[in-house]
This record gives structure tokens, C-alpha cells and sequence, in this order.
């Protein structure tokens, strides 16, 4: 598995765009293709979640919905998604009312090369962990966590440790006491 300092590989997948439930709006199309080059200069949290169409995993995408105006402030993009391809996401928008023109990219990694890259596969069932990861504007990763699938996560934390990761003040435990460190 990638973990904390180590830079994302090149990568590709294609995603629902904020605020689209439908392949064509107004002449726009709802899919675009996100890269590691995608979104220069922006920090990112990537989250990923086992299926669409379940009856879990729809609370923590409000719940990141929920604080996606914050992370923006914060200057972060965030993007969620599964094995399930693209078309899953839109189709899933349209059929459950919280997840309505989600306001965020929902990525289909349907080759599964990015959850395989970041090493988030649950072997046995075949799909993404409940992973979380926080990356800097260079790609490098700041933050992981994997939870199994039956565990939810609570991304108002994720928000904490995107301040935490972004401020220039030093950790308690890093400050000099009486010329030692704790």
C-alpha cells in the first residue's frame, strides 16, 4: 500500500463531474478525465468506498458532501469513488436523493489501477477498501487511512487533519522543551 511521503503514480480515471446527473447538460458533457496532473496547486482528498448502489456508503458521501464548501476554502478538491465505472455514479445521483447533483467528482476506477496503485483492494471481495487519502499539491501523500468494509469513517476528521497538515505551526510534541524534544 502507498503511505504517508510517497508520490502518486501516474493514473487515470474518469469521473462524474459536481453537480451533473445526466452524460449531457446543456451541451456539457458530465465526464471528464482525472489525472495526477489534474487540479495543479490543490491539495486532495481521495476517497474511496466499495460499490455504488449500497445502502452504507451513501452517508459518507453526504457527510463529505457536507464539507466539500470547507475544503475548498482550504484549497482542496475532492473526488470519491469505486470500482464501479462512471456511469454508475451518474446513474446513482438520479436514483438516490442525497447523492442529487453531487457537488463533488465521483471517480469510476473500473481497470481498478488506482485503488491497485494505492494498494486498497479487498482481495477476497474484489473492491475498494474504505480508504482516505490526503495529498499535497506535488502528489505526495500526507495522510492515509483504510478502514475494512464494514466500518465507516467520520470525514469531518479529514478535515481536521488537512488543517493540521496545512498549518506552518509545529506539533506540540515537536517543540523544544528545555532544549530536548518530547
Amino acid at each position: 500500500m502507498k503511505t504517508v511521503g510517497e508520490k502518486l503514480d501516474a493514473f487515470s480515471v474518469q469521473a462524474a463531474k459536481p453537480g451533473f446527473n445526466h452524460h449531457e447538460e446543456n451541451g456539457v458533457s458530465a465526464f471528464e478525465t482525472i489525472t495526477e496532473a489534474s487540479f495543479p496547486g490543490k491539495w486532495k482528498v481521495i476517497y474511496f468506498y466499495p460499490k455504488d448502489f449500497n445502502f452504507v456508503c451513501p452517508t459518507e458521501i453526504v457527510e463529505f458532501a457536507k464539507m466539500n464548501g470547507d475544503l475548498k476554502d482550504r484549497d482542496a478538491v475532492l473526488m470519491g469513488g469505486s470500482t464501479d465505472n462512471e456511469f454508475c455514479k451518474l446513474a446513482w445521483r438520479r436514483e438516490h436523493k442525497d447523492l442529487d447533483k453531487l457537488n463533488h467528482y465521483a471517480f469510476g476506477d473500473a481497470t481498478g489501477a488506482l485503488v491497485d496503485m494505492l494498494g486498497v483492494r479487498d482481495q477476497a471481495a474484489g473492491v475498494a477498501l474504505r480508504a482516505t487519502f490526503i495529498v499535497d499539491p506535488d502528489n505526495v501523500i500526507q495522510h492515509v487511512s483504510v478502514n475494512n468494509l464494514n466500518v465507516g469513517r467520520n470525514p469531518s476528521e479529514i478535515l481536521r487533519i488537512l488543517d493540521g497538515l496545512q498549518t506552518d505551526e509545529l506539533c506540540p510534541c515537536n517543540r523544544p522543551v528545555g532544549g530536548a524534544t518530547l
